[in-house]
């Protein structure tokens, strides 16, 4: 029953349309009661949607996302700790704000870079506060990594601009071995689109052709 079940699910959500981009497969439904928009993943930044990366991994549309209760204090400079370009001067979903100091203002795409190269030691990079800013930034859908951060690694062999160009999956089927790469088709070698320190082909991980982005395990 629970087999059934499940297909029964994975087939109706298939039929579901994305608010943002309109096309079917839209397996993400908003949390809230009520609201039936469904979006995908990819979708969710354009559609200004929040999924929260944690718990019960709730998802909402922009009506019913979380919002910040903080107000920025104001300052002379309306920008970015991080990137140092100019950011809103209230917190909206493309800027955020420190609980802690409300003073640190973000761009989302910047704290969600930054979420994902600190890892595990992932904190306001101005008041350097870490339980309450890592909680509001988790219910504001930022997602956090789950290792050392990216500065801690060991430094790698060759220039440091240098593309990840092997497949990572724990059997690579891939006749031309773990290096070989294709333009298309299944040995088309994907990178991890958060940390991009891990590949896989296509056929080894089960992807379909049209996949274009993949993550790691890790990630």
């Amino acid at each position: 029953f629970l087999v059934r079940d499940t297909r029964h699910a994975i087939q109706e959500a298939a039929k579901k349309h994305c608010f943002v981009c309109s096309k079917t497969g839209a397996t993400i439904t908003c949390w809230e009661m009520g609201c039936d928009r469904s979006f995908h993943l990819p979708c969710a930044p354009q559609g200004e949607c929040v999924t929260q990366f944690f718990g019960l991994y709730r998802s909402f549309c922009w009506e019913h996302r979380p919002q910040q209760a903080v107000h920025a204090r104001p300052r002379q400079n309306n920008t970015c700790s991080i990137c140092l370009d100019a950011v809103e001067d209230k917190a909206s979903y493309k800027t955020m704000v420190c609980p802690a100091c409300q003073d640190a203002r973000f761009h989302r795409h910047c704290i969600q870079r930054l979420a994902l190269h600190a890892g595990i030691c992932f904190h306001c990079p101005c008041c350097q506060n870490r339980e309450l800013f890592v909680m509001e930034m988790l219910t504001m859908g930022i997602r956090m990594s789950k290792r050392r951060p990216s500065w801690e690694s060991e430094p790698a062999v060759g220039p440091l601009d240098q593309r990840h160009s092997r497949c990572d999956a724990s059997t690579c089927l891939c006749p031309g071995g773990r290096k070989h790469t294709e333009e298309e088709g299944p040995w088309k070698l994907l990178l991890c689109g958060s940390c991009a320190a891990e590949g896989t082909h296509q056929h080894c991980s089960s992807l379909e052709s049209s996949t274009s982005s993949w993550e790691c395990e890790g990630c």
